[in-house]
Protein backbone atom coordinates (compact mmCIF):
# COMPACT_ATOMS: atom_id res chain seq x y z
CA UNK A 1 0.00 0.00 0.00
CA UNK A 2 2.17 3.22 -1.06
CA UNK A 3 -1.18 5.31 -2.30
CA UNK A 4 -2.11 6.95 1.31
CA UNK A 5 -1.29 6.20 4.84
CA UNK A 6 -3.43 7.66 7.07
CA UNK A 7 -2.93 6.22 11.21
CA UNK A 8 -5.67 5.91 14.06
CA UNK A 9 -5.22 5.18 17.18
CA UNK A 10 -8.97 3.88 18.92
CA UNK A 11 -9.76 5.50 22.08
CA UNK A 12 -12.65 3.05 22.70
CA UNK A 13 -12.14 2.29 26.16
CA UNK A 14 -14.30 -0.91 25.56
CA UNK A 15 -11.44 -1.86 22.76
CA UNK A 16 -8.67 -1.61 24.87
CA UNK A 17 -9.40 -3.23 27.69
CA UNK A 18 -10.55 -6.20 25.43
CA UNK A 19 -7.31 -5.66 23.52
CA UNK A 20 -5.39 -5.84 26.99
CA UNK A 21 -7.45 -9.12 28.02
CA UNK A 22 -6.65 -10.64 24.63
CA UNK A 23 -2.97 -9.91 24.44
CA UNK A 24 -2.54 -11.87 27.98
CA UNK A 25 -3.93 -14.90 26.69
CA UNK A 26 -2.62 -14.80 23.10
CA UNK A 27 1.16 -14.66 22.02
CA UNK A 28 0.95 -14.33 18.21
CA UNK A 29 -1.85 -11.24 17.51
CA UNK A 30 -1.34 -11.57 13.97
CA UNK A 31 -4.80 -13.75 13.16
CA UNK A 32 -7.15 -11.72 15.51
CA UNK A 33 -5.64 -8.35 13.42
CA UNK A 34 -6.19 -10.13 10.06
CA UNK A 35 -9.80 -10.98 11.49
CA UNK A 36 -10.25 -6.70 11.96
CA UNK A 37 -8.47 -6.28 9.22
CA UNK A 38 -11.13 -8.24 6.80
CA UNK A 39 -14.31 -6.53 8.65
CA UNK A 40 -12.85 -3.03 8.46
CA UNK A 41 -12.08 -3.87 4.68
CA UNK A 42 -15.92 -4.75 4.23
CA UNK A 43 -16.83 -1.24 6.31
CA UNK A 44 -14.69 0.58 3.64
CA UNK A 45 -16.54 -1.18 0.56
CA UNK A 46 -19.82 -0.71 2.33
CA UNK A 47 -18.78 3.23 2.86
CA UNK A 48 -18.36 3.22 -1.04
CA UNK A 49 -21.84 2.14 -1.65
CA UNK A 50 -23.43 4.73 0.37
CA UNK A 51 -20.94 7.36 -0.67
CA UNK A 52 -20.41 7.92 2.99
CA UNK A 53 -17.45 9.00 5.15
CA UNK A 54 -16.09 6.82 7.87
CA UNK A 55 -18.63 8.90 10.38
CA UNK A 56 -21.43 8.48 8.19
CA UNK A 57 -21.50 12.09 6.15
CA UNK A 58 -22.94 12.08 2.39
CA UNK A 59 -19.57 12.83 -0.09
CA UNK A 60 -20.35 15.33 -2.02
CA UNK A 61 -21.79 15.07 -5.30
CA UNK A 62 -20.26 14.78 -8.57
CA UNK A 63 -20.99 17.79 -11.01
CA UNK A 64 -23.84 17.40 -13.53
CA UNK A 65 -21.86 17.96 -16.10
CA UNK A 66 -19.30 15.22 -15.12
CA UNK A 67 -22.26 12.85 -14.10
CA UNK A 68 -23.60 12.99 -18.10
CA UNK A 69 -20.96 11.04 -18.90
CA UNK A 70 -19.55 8.88 -15.88
CA UNK A 71 -19.13 5.10 -16.10
CA UNK A 72 -19.97 3.37 -12.90
CA UNK A 73 -22.35 2.76 -10.36
CA UNK A 74 -21.72 5.42 -8.09
CA UNK A 75 -18.94 8.36 -6.75
CA UNK A 76 -15.45 7.42 -6.47
CA UNK A 77 -16.71 4.06 -8.37
CA UNK A 78 -15.86 4.73 -12.19
CA UNK A 79 -15.06 0.64 -12.48
CA UNK A 80 -16.05 -2.77 -11.58
CA UNK A 81 -15.35 -3.12 -7.70
CA UNK A 82 -12.50 -5.41 -8.85
CA UNK A 83 -10.41 -2.64 -10.98
CA UNK A 84 -10.64 0.90 -9.38
CA UNK A 85 -10.00 2.47 -6.30
CA UNK A 86 -12.79 0.46 -3.88
CA UNK A 87 -11.52 -3.29 -5.04
CA UNK A 88 -7.98 -1.91 -4.54
CA UNK A 89 -8.73 -1.60 -0.40
CA UNK A 90 -6.78 -4.45 1.80
CA UNK A 91 -5.32 -4.59 4.66
CA UNK A 92 -1.59 -5.79 6.15
CA UNK A 93 -1.77 -7.27 9.47
CA UNK A 94 1.17 -7.48 11.94
CA UNK A 95 0.72 -8.95 15.90
CA UNK A 96 1.20 -5.36 16.37
CA UNK A 97 -1.70 -3.58 14.17
CA UNK A 98 -3.53 -3.63 11.07
CA UNK A 99 -3.31 -1.71 8.21
CA UNK A 100 -5.91 -0.79 5.74
CA UNK A 101 -5.19 1.38 2.52
CA UNK A 102 -5.05 1.59 -1.35
CA UNK A 103 -1.75 1.16 -3.74
CA UNK A 104 -3.90 3.47 -5.76
CA UNK A 105 -1.68 6.50 -6.82
CA UNK A 106 -5.19 8.47 -7.09
CA UNK A 107 -6.23 7.36 -3.13
CA UNK A 108 -4.92 9.97 -1.59
CA UNK A 109 -6.22 13.28 -3.63
CA UNK A 110 -9.65 11.50 -3.11
CA UNK A 111 -9.40 11.13 0.56
CA UNK A 112 -8.04 14.39 0.90
CA UNK A 113 -9.18 16.67 -1.66
CA UNK A 114 -6.75 18.51 -3.44
CA UNK A 115 -6.08 20.62 -6.93
CA UNK A 116 -4.37 18.68 -9.56
CA UNK A 117 -2.36 21.41 -12.27
CA UNK A 118 -1.08 20.70 -15.45
CA UNK A 119 2.81 20.43 -15.82
CA UNK A 120 2.53 21.56 -19.13
CA UNK A 121 0.03 23.98 -21.36
CA UNK A 122 -3.04 22.19 -19.55
CA UNK A 123 -5.04 19.03 -18.75
CA UNK A 124 -7.11 17.63 -20.58
CA UNK A 125 -10.37 14.91 -19.59
CA UNK A 126 -13.57 14.02 -20.95
CA UNK A 127 -16.81 15.99 -18.91
CA UNK A 128 -19.90 14.85 -20.06
CA UNK A 129 -20.10 15.01 -24.16
CA UNK A 130 -17.24 16.97 -24.30
CA UNK A 131 -13.23 17.21 -23.62
CA UNK A 132 -12.07 19.84 -21.43
CA UNK A 133 -9.12 21.75 -21.02
CA UNK A 134 -7.96 23.17 -18.01
CA UNK A 135 -5.10 24.75 -16.11
CA UNK A 136 -6.24 22.62 -13.05
CA UNK A 137 -8.70 20.34 -11.21
CA UNK A 138 -9.82 20.54 -7.67
CA UNK A 139 -11.29 17.51 -6.55
CA UNK A 140 -13.28 17.61 -3.46
CA UNK A 141 -11.88 15.29 -0.29
CA UNK A 142 -14.19 12.15 -0.52
CA UNK A 143 -12.72 10.14 2.69
CA UNK A 144 -13.02 6.73 2.30
CA UNK A 145 -10.55 5.34 4.99
CA UNK A 146 -10.53 5.92 8.55
CA UNK A 147 -12.58 4.57 11.99
CA UNK A 148 -16.00 5.39 12.77
CA UNK A 149 -18.52 3.89 14.78
CA UNK A 150 -19.26 0.80 12.61
CA UNK A 151 -15.61 0.00 12.69
CA UNK A 152 -15.11 0.70 16.41
CA UNK A 153 -17.51 -2.36 16.72
CA UNK A 154 -16.43 -4.23 14.37
CA UNK A 155 -12.91 -3.98 16.18
CA UNK A 156 -15.04 -5.09 19.18
CA UNK A 157 -16.82 -7.44 18.09
CA UNK A 158 -13.88 -9.66 16.86
CA UNK A 159 -12.32 -8.75 20.57
CA UNK A 160 -15.49 -10.30 22.09
CA UNK A 161 -15.31 -13.15 20.04
CA UNK A 162 -12.35 -13.85 20.58
CA UNK A 163 -12.47 -13.72 24.35
CA UNK A 164 -15.88 -16.13 24.43
CA UNK A 165 -14.46 -19.33 25.50
CA UNK A 166 -16.81 -21.12 23.59
CA UNK A 167 -16.04 -18.92 20.19
CA UNK A 168 -12.60 -17.99 20.58
CA UNK A 169 -9.28 -18.46 22.34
Amino acid sequence: MTGITLETKIDAKAAIVAFRKVQRRVADMTPLMRAIGTGLVENTHTRFERAQDPQGRAWKPVSPTYALGKRGPGILRESAMRGGLMGSITFRASAQSVAVGSNKVYAAVHQLGGTISAKGSHLVFPMGNRMVFAKSVTIPARPFLGIGREDEETILEVLETALDPDKGL
